[in-house]
C-alpha cells in the first residue's frame, strides 16, 4: 500500500523531469530558449494532450514557490536604500503604465469585443498584470537586472504586484452580489501585513540567523532561510497580496545582513528547480479543447490585447524619456499577461461579473500570451540587434610603421607605450569601432581592421614592418594571425599575447619567437609583494621571485614537450592536512 502511494507521488515527478530533460535542451539547441521548452513539455504531458499529468492546477500552485524564491534572491541584491531610490519609478512609471494599459484594454474590450463595461475592465486589468516569472527570467538572461533599465522594469512589476489588492477591491465593488465585507477592509489588512513584515524583517531576521549560525550546521541555516521565505509568502497570501512580493520584501530587508551570500547559495537550487516546474505547470494548464472550440475568439483577443498593451507600454516609456530602442525592448517584455490574472478572473467569476465561459477564455488568452512571450522576446532581440556604427573609424590602408600592433584593448594600450617612448612609429589596428572612437578621443590614431584577414594585414604594412605585436583578446584569432604572418610575412618578428598557459604552449609549439601570458607578470609581482608584506628581506624576496620564474619557465618547456600535466613536480603545492609540513614541490 505504501509502495503504491509512493509510486503515485514519484510517477508525475519522473514524467515532469523526463519531459523537461528532453525538451529544454532541444529548444535551447534550436535557439528558442529554455522557457519555451518548459511550456512545450508542459503542454505535451498535460491533461489536454497526452493526459500523463492530470492535476495541473495543484502543481501550478506548488510551483509558484519558484517565482517566490526568485524574487527573494532579487530582493537580496536590492538594499533598502536602492529600493527607496526606485520609489519614483514604482509609483510614477509603474502607475502610468498600468493605468494607461487598463484604460486602453478596457475600451478595446467594450468597443471591439462587445463586453459589458465591468467585464471589459476585469479582462483588461487581468491582462495588464504581467508575468513576473517570464520578465524576471528575461532580465536575468540578458544580465539587465542591475542596470538602469532593468530596475525600471522591476519597479513596474512591483507596482503591478501592489495593484492586485485595489483591483480585487474594485471587483468586489462592481459585483452585483451583496458582500458582507468591504473591499477596502482587505486593503487595510494588506497594508497592515506589509508593515508587519517590514518590522519583523528589519529587527528580527539578523538576530534569527545569528542564532542559527551558532549551531554550525549548514542544514539548519538552509531550513531557516526556507522558513523565512515561505513565512513571508504565506503572510502576503493571507493578506490577499502576491506571495512573490512578500518574499521580495524579506529579501530586501536581509540585503544588509552578513548572512546574505550564505542564504542566497542555500536558496538557489530550490529556486531553479521550482521555476522550471512553474513553466511546466503553466503549459499543462492550457486547455486545448477551449483553444479548438474558441480559436477565432482566442486568436483575435490575443493579438488585439497584446497589440494594445504594447502601444501603452511603448507610449509610456517614450513619455518618461526612454529611447525608441528602450521602448521596444520593454514592450517586448511586458506584452504578456501573468499569474495574477488567474486570481482576478476567478474572483470576478465568484462575484458574478464574469461568466465561467469568459473566465476560461480570458485565462486561456493569458496562458497563450505567456507561451508565445519567449518567442517574441527572441524575435525582438534579433530585430534590435544592430551592427556597431562605423562612424569615426578609418579602414587600414597603406599603413607605414616599423611595428604593427593588432588589438588595442587594455593589453595593447600598455604594450604600445614602450616603443612609442623611443620614438618608434606604430601602425595600430582593431576591429572594435567603439574602442577606436575611444582611442581617438584620447588623441590616439587606431585604424579599423580584422587581423585574421590577409588583405587587412597587407593594407596594414605587414610585409614591411620589423615586428608584429599580436595583442588580441581571443586565443583562436591570435593563432590564426600567427599562422598567416609566418606563412606570408616571415621576415617580421612575432610577439604574441597568450590567453593562458595552454595557449602559451600552442604558441611555443608554433615557433612563435616571443609570447607572454597576459596575467603572469602581475601574478609574479603580487606573489613577491606578499612576502614583503610579511616582513621578508629584499634578498629573500628576490631569491624567491627568481626561483618561481625559473620553475615556471621550466614547467612550460616540459609542457611543450609533453602534456598539460608535465612539469607538475616544479610546482610548490599546498600541503594536505595529513602531510602537514611537507613540501610536494
Amino acid at each position: 500500500m505504501a509502495g503504491s502511494s509512493l509510486g503515485q507521488t514519484l510517477g508525475p515527478a519522473v514524467i515532469l523531469m523526463g519531459a523537461a530533460v528532453l525538451s529544454v535542451p532541444l529548444f535551447r539547441r534550436l535557439g528558442l530558449g529554455s522557457v519555451l521548452g518548459y511550456f512545450a513539455a508542459g503542454i505535451l504531458v498535460g491533461p489536454s494532450a497526452s493526459g500523463l499529468i492530470t492535476n495541473a492546477q495543484s502543481i501550478l500552485h506548488i510551483s509558484e514557490l519558484g517565482v517566490v524564491m526568485f524574487l527573494f534572491i532579487i530582493g537580496l541584491e536590492l538594499r533598502p536604500v536602492k529600493l527607496w531610490e526606485m520609489r519614483g519609478h514604482i509609483f510614477g512609471l509603474g502607475f502610468a503604465q498600468v493605468a494607461t494599459a487598463i484604460a486602453l484594454l478596457a475600451i478595446t474590450g467594450y468597443t471591439i469585443f462587445g463586453l459589458s463595461a465591468p467585464t471589459a475592465f476585469v479582462a483588461g486589468a487581468g491582462f495588464v498584470l504581467s508575468s513576473t516569472a517570464v520578465i524576471m527570467l528575461a532580465l536575468q538572461d540578458r544580465g539587465e537586472i542591475s542596470t538602469a533599465e532593468g530596475k525600471k522594469s522591476v519597479a513596474i512589476l512591483l507596482f503591478e504586484d501592489l495593484m492586485i489588492v485595489p483591483l480585487l477591491a474594485v471587483v468586489a465593488l462592481l459585483s452585483p452580489i451583496a458582500q458582507e465585507q468591504s473591499g477596502w477592509t482587505g486593503a487595510s489588512i494588506a497594508v497592515l501585513a506589509i508593515l508587519s513584515l517590514l518590522v519583523v524583517s528589519h529587527w528580527g531576521l539578523d538576530p534569527f540567523f545569528a542564532l542559527l549560525a551558532k549551531a554550525r550546521t549548514r542544514e539548519v541555516l538552509t531550513a531557516g532561510a526556507l522558513l523565512v521565505v515561505l513565512s513571508a509568502a504565506l503572510l502576503m497570501e493571507f493578506a490577499g497580496l502576491s506571495m512573490a512580493m512578500g518574499a521580495f520584501l524579506a529579501g530586501v530587508m536581509l540585503s544588509n545582513s552578513s548572512f546574505r551570500h550564505q542564504i542566497e547559495s542555500d536558496i538557489e537550487p530550490f529556486r531553479g528547480l521550482l521555476m522550471g516546474l512553474f513553466f511546466l505547470a503553466v503549459g499543462m494548464s492550457l486547455d486545448i479543447s477551449i483553444v479548438i472550440a474558441e480559436w477565432e475568439l482566442l486568436l483575435s483577443l490575443l493579438i488585439t490585447f497584446m497589440f494594445v498593451k504594447g502601444i501603452a507600454v511603448y507610449s509610456v516609456t517614450r513619455l518618461f524619456g526612454g529611447t525608441g530602442e528602450q521602448a521596444m525592448r520593454r514592450t517586448s517584455m511586458f506584452l504578456q499577461g501573468g499569474e495574477f490574472a488567474f486570481v482576478l478572473y476567478a474572483s470576478a467569476t465568484s462575484y458574478g461579473i464574469v461568466s465561467a465561459r469568459e473566465n476560461a477564455v480570458f485565462s486561456t488568452v493569458v496562458i497563450l500570451s505567456m507561451t508565445v512571450s519567449p518567442l517574441l522576446l527572441l524575435m525582438a532581440d534579433r530585430l534590435l540587434r544592430k551592427k556597431a556604427s562605423m562612424d569615426g573609424t578609418e579602414p587600414a590602408k597603406d599603413l607605414k610603421g616599423r611595428i604593427l600592433l593588432i588589438g588595442f584593448g587594455r593589453f595593447g594600450q600598455i604594450a604600445s607605450q614602450a616603443p612609442l617612448s623611443c620614438g618608434i612609429s606604430l601602425s595600430v589596428i582593431d576591429e572594435n569601432p567603439d574602442r577606436i572612437r575611444d582611442a581617438e578621443r584620447h588623441g590616439f590614431k587606431v585604424f579599423f581592421g580584422d587581423g585574421t584577414r590577409l588583405s587587412t594585414l597587407r593594407h596594414s604594412g605587414a610585409a614591411e614592418v620589423d615586428a608584429i605585436m599580436v595583442c588580441v583578446d581571443d586565443a583562436k584569432a591570435a593563432l590564426q594571425i600567427v599562422e598567416l604572418v609566418q606563412h606570408e610575412f616571415p621576415r617580421a618578428q612575432l610577439l604574441v599575447r597568450s590567453h593562458d598557459r595552454s595557449h602559451a604552449v600552442e604558441l611555443v609549439r608554433a615557433d612563435v619567437r616571443f609570447q607572454i601570458r597576459e596575467t603572469v607578470e602581475s601574478a609574479y609581482i603580487m606573489g613577491a609583494e606578499s612576502l614583503r608584506a610579511l616582513g621578508y628581506s629584499e634578498d629573500a624576496v628576490s631569491e624567491a621571485a627568481q626561483d618561481v620564474r625559473m620553475r615556471d619557465v621550466e614547467r612550460l618547456a616540459d609542457q611543450v614537450r609533453g602534456d598539460a600535466m608535465s612539469g607538475r613536480d616544479r610546482l610548490y603545492l599546498q600541503p594536505s592536512r595529513k602531510n602537514k609540513g611537507e613540501n610536494f614541490g
